[in-house]
């Protein structure tokens, strides 16, 4: 993920003056300052005794590499270096070793910093530098790179005035096979760019352990982009050690230095991919704005080159959550980027070369392009014979990739089991290497039925003894893939017996898988009874073999383990009563825990403990007891055993069947006389014999030629799986080490946390244990309240009864006193419309209805008449307001109109004022050059004064005398008219006279 640009910093080094330096005039000062790597350089100043530099050079980085860089104590070195600009000799001054940890984002004050190993002894230059933490707002990228100071555009580009830095591209002229730079009318040199990839390390670290590579052999190579071409080095498949040749890929330009310098800053980094198919696995940045500096006339005396190994970053560290590697693991390459003139490069056409070279022209940028199409689209050959994948340990799969590219062949027979046999040799297992190592003919194998496992040592149950005696076994080989296995069988208890009768029960089984087709038994019987567990004695057995892990688990899956039930009579027969299915699979799906063997080397266990029941062996098939077992396997990892003796069982059963052989041959007729060794037959025979043995011979030298060669073979592989093994360990205790810290901070932050959640639930007890308590006293106070409540409720209530009785009476009386007083309104109201119709024909009840009427319209009109009055008042109010308005507009226009009269007449004086000045300015002109002529005339009368005294040597007093009162007389004369001049301009300063008034103007003219 890319990084926010809260989080990108720039460490700012401020190169700025320096003091008690020795002045070289024909030489020039350049400091350069490099961390981690990456190399930035000051402008050349003169060299004086206090040179300039001025100059900031900064590094972006993001926080945590600055917390790597300090924890490391990364120092900032410093190089200053005196410079000829003719000759373009370097000279070493001395050096200033900077810590990075006194870098802070507060800005500080810069300091004096002497230089080291001071090349001038007499002398103690300092130089003043500060060094500053900057936060990178425009941050775009994560990756650790090193970033110059813009360059100066207007200095670089004063020789080609109206060139925008931006436009500057390279166009590629087909015909004449070069990359125009620049304006074609002022770029008229030939340059050569080249970029040669030399070597490359520590490239698995850039394979994260989740990524899944082509099942094929991958193929990597290193892409670039070279002014429009994509270039593409030879594919190599080995990241651990790559084997590829240097190549350089060159390209023709031409341009200036100045604008080469130009677009160097433009298209500052070089990107350089690993890539593997269409992926990019890393990249790294070449900073190419180094090659050429301002005023830096090297490139005319030798080629300039950036040269070095860089940093390979994975795409998009923080999303693929990868950890920063120690420098010493981190993968780099090695690149050279070399600019030289044409002109040097066929001087250089007669030296060996090392590296292959491509020339980047018209035509090779489209074969570079089809070189990389080939090297993507062409699959890598595919392995002659596959195996069977098995998901298990990753011993197991070591073995399955050991396995590929071998052909099995059959040899020898087992116990009637034939073998698969692998064509690589391999060493012996240690327990075997006592026993002899008798040949034996090989035998020939038809029509075989199924491989099994090979074994390594014959079961021994607890109790039986084995002889210890050597004797002539036969070799078998052991496959490639195969795993030493040990498979022990515990039976331990019977329990639940449904027979009606007690039993001696004895149990058999036999699997011939694990290398023995012998039955195993338990001894000696024991009596077993209904509803009773019984532990069966001397009832464990442990099988040593070799064989492939996927075959095992095939056969387990395949082949359950039968165990028979019998009952010892010891005078009857023994008796069959059930048989139990051990389902051996079930081991596999266990957790494996993990052991160390014998030798030190890490071995896996699986166990698994189970209950079975006996089947009867006749009848329904019902349930005759239960068995309780337990099974175990420990897988030893590959076998080292070369051969191996055939086992005591097998070897007998292959004498029998060679002492069989004899007797069916056919008799002679006994009549034939003649000795057995004088017949053709006996001849014949013997010659093939000793054919055979002679072919014998020739077959074991070819098998001892092939043992060399494919032993040389796997113990090259051996190595180079040995030194992945080691690769891989190293990275992956690099990643636990960052894993460890992480985790050793988490553990920090949550014993902290811890703390802090202790003493928050403390906190939290205690006030709940206060808010419990106020809980109980406001319940207390609150069941007195509804006590006293209830109780003021209960009295209240009593008092309302009654009230309500005493109103439900007042009701009733209330009642009565309306119906009474209803019939008497009732009684009145009668008596009342009958007084109205008696008055209604009176005269003067008409009369007086007329008077309400004229009243009403009186009323009326006097309202009337009320709002016409105040309509009358409020326009004269608004008339008046109106008034008002309207002369205060007046007078304001009157006013605006003097303002604007009297600007008219300051603008006119103004403009009287700058007339009269430029009209004094002439009349002062001409007063000066009167002036002038009157000194020139004195000046005149002085050399003839002069003459005349020569002349007259008698009257030399007093032409003296006369010559200084002159000289008074003419310095009388000229403050007199500076006098006159000046009251002349205070005049007319004060406006009151012009140059009109003739005055003070004819007396000065007079003068």
């Amino acid at each position: 993920m890319v990084s926010r640009a809260a989080d990108r910093l720039l460490i700012v080094v401020s190169v700025l003056e320096g003091r008690s330096f020795p002045k070289r005039p024909k030489h020039v000062l350049v400091v350069e300052a490099r961390l981690d790597g990456e190399q930035l350089a000051t402008d050349p100043v003169e060299h004086t005794d206090q040179p300039e530099f001025a100059t900031e050079l900064a590094w972006e980085l993001d926080r945590k590499a600055l917390h790597q860089h300090r924890l490391q104590r990364t120092p900032i070195k410093l190089q200053c270096f005196a410079l000829d600009p003719v000759s373009s000799a370097k000279e070493n001054i001395g050096y200033i070793v900077l810590d990075l940890r006194a870098a802070h984002e507060k800005k500080q004050a810069p300091k004096w910093y002497p230089l080291l190993s001071n090349k001038y002894p007499k002398f103690k230059p300092e130089i003043q530098i500060g060094v500053a933490l900057e936060a990178d707002s425009k941050a775009l990228v994560e990756d650790f790179k090193a970033k110059e100071a813009p360059p100066r555009e207007g200095k670089v580009l004063t020789h080609f005035p109206g060139l925008d830095p931006k436009s500057i591209v390279p166009v590629l002229n087909e015909e004449e096979g070069y990359h125009q730079i620049g304006p074609a009318e002022y770029c008229r040199d030939h340059f050569v760019l080249s970029v040669t990839i030399a070597f490359a390390t520590q490239l698995e670290q850039l394979v994260p352990s989740t990524m899944k590579l082509p099942d094929r052999q991958p193929e990597f190579f290193f892409y670039y982009s070279l002014l429009g071409n994509d270039v593409t080095n030879e594919p190599f498949t080995d990241l651990i050690n790559p084997n590829f040749e240097p190549e350089r890929a060159s390209v023709r330009i031409r341009s200036t230095v100045e604008i080469l310098h130009v677009y160097f800053c433009a298209q500052s980094k070089l990107q350089i991919h690993l890539c593997c198919g269409d992926h990019s696995l890393g990249s790294t940045e070449v900073p190419l704005s180094g090659l050429l500096r301002k005023g830096n006339v090297a490139i005319d005396q030798h080629p300039v080159a950036i040269e070095g190994p860089f940093v390979l970053v994975p795409p998009n560290r923080a999303k693929q959550k990868l950890s920063q590697l120690p420098l010493d693991l981190a993968p780099t390459v090695g690149v050279s980027v070399v600019l030289q003139r044409e002109s040097m490069t066929t001087q250089a056409a007669t030296e060996p070369k090392q590296p292959q070279e491509k020339v980047l022209s018209p035509v090779s940028g489209k074969a570079a392009e089809s070189q990389q199409q080939r090297s993507q689209n062409v699959p890598s050959q595919p392995d002659k014979c596959s195996s069977k994948e098995d998901v298990a340990t990753e011993s197991e799969v070591e073995s399955l990739k050991l396995e590929k590219g071998t052909k099995p062949r059959k040899r020898g027979l087992v116990g009637g089991c034939p073998q698969e046999v692998n064509k690589q040799p391999f060493e012996e297992l240690p327990a075997l290497k006592s026993q002899s190592k008798a040949k034996s003919p090989p035998l020939d194998l038809q029509n075989p039925t199924d491989s099994g496992p090979v074994a390594i040592s014959q079961p021994n149950p607890v109790g039986v003894s084995s002889s210890s005696e050597p004797v002539s076994a036969q070799k078998i080989v052991i496959p490639a893939a195969s795993h030493h296995f040990c498979f022990s069988i515990d039976l331990r208890s019977i329990r639940s017996l449904e027979v009606g009768f007690p039993i001696n029960c004895m149990l058999r089984y036999s699997y011939p898988f694990f290398g023995s087709a012998a039955p195993i038994m338990t001894s000696p019987p024991v009596e077993v009874r209904k509803n009773m567990e019984v532990y069966l004695p001397k009832s464990y057995c442990a099988f040593d073999f070799a064989t492939i892990p996927h075959q095992l688990q095939d056969t387990f899956f395949r082949l359950p383990l039968l165990v028979e039930l019998w009952h010892k009579d010891k005078t009857a027969k023994d008796l069959l009563l059930g048989v139990a299915r051990l389902q051996l699979s079930n081991v596999l799906a266990s957790e494996k825990t993990r052991f160390l063997g014998g030798n030190g080397e890490q071995c896996w266990r699986q166990t698994c403990n189970e209950t079975v029941s006996f089947i009867a062996a006749q009848g329904s098939g019902s349930r005759v007891a239960e068995l309780s077992y337990a099974i175990t396997l420990e897988d030893y990892g590959l076998v080292k055993v070369q051969e191996v003796m055939v086992s005591d069982s097998s070897q007998d059963i292959g004498a029998c069947q060679q002492q069989h052989v004899p007797h069916t041959q056919p008799c002679r007729a006994p009549g034939d006389h003649a000795g057995p060794r004088e017949t053709l037959e006996y001849k014949a025979a013997l010659e093939l014999e000793m054919w055979k043995e002679m072919q014998e011979d020739i077959f074991e030298n070819q098998l001892k030629k092939k043992e060399m060669v494919h032993m040389q073979a796997l113990a090259e592989e051996w190595k180079k799986r040995d030194r992945e093994r080691e690769a891989l360990v190293k990275k992956k205790v690099a990643e636990y080490n960052v894993l460890e810290e992480q985790l050793q901070k988490t553990l920090r932050d949550l014993d902290k946390r811890e703390r802090q959640l202790f003493s928050a639930e403390s906190e939290l007890q205690r006030v709940k244990k206060e808010l419990q308590a106020e809980h109980e006293r406001n319940l207390q106070v609150l069941q007195d309240s509804v006590r006293r409540a209830r109780e003021e409720c209960a009295h209240q209530l009593e008092l309302e009864k009654s009230k309500i009785k005493q109103l439900e009476e007042d009701k009733l009386r209330l009642h009565q006193q309306l119906y009474e007083a209803e019939n008497k309104y009732k009684t009145l109201e009668k008596e009342f419309q009958q007084y109205k119709e008696q008055q209604s024909s009176k005269p003067e009840i008409q009369l007086q209805s007329e008077i309400n009427l004229l009243t009403l319209e009186k009323v009326e009109l006097e309202r009337k008449l009320e709002s016409a009055t105040k309509s009358k008042l409020h326009y004269k109010q608004q008339w008046t307001r109106a008034l008002k308005e309207l002369a205060r507009l007046k007078q304001r226009e009157q006013e605006n109109a003097m303002a604007h009269l009297k600007k008219q007449q300051q603008e006119l004086e103004h403009m009287r004022l700058r007339y009269l000045a430029a009209e004094e300015k002439e009349l002062g002109k001409t007063d000066r050059q009167e002036l002038e002529d009157i000194r020139n005339e004195l000046n005149r009368l002085k050399q003839q004064e002069e003459r005349k005294k020569l002349q007259d040597a008698r009257d030399n007093s007093t032409d003296r005398v006369d010559s200084l009162h002159c000289r008074k007389l003419n310095e009388n004369t000229d403050d007199y008219l500076s006098r006159l001049i000046e009251e002349r301009d205070t005049l007319l300063r004060t406006g009151v006279y012009n140059h009109e008034d003739h005055i003070r103007n004819k007396d000065c003219n007079e003068e």
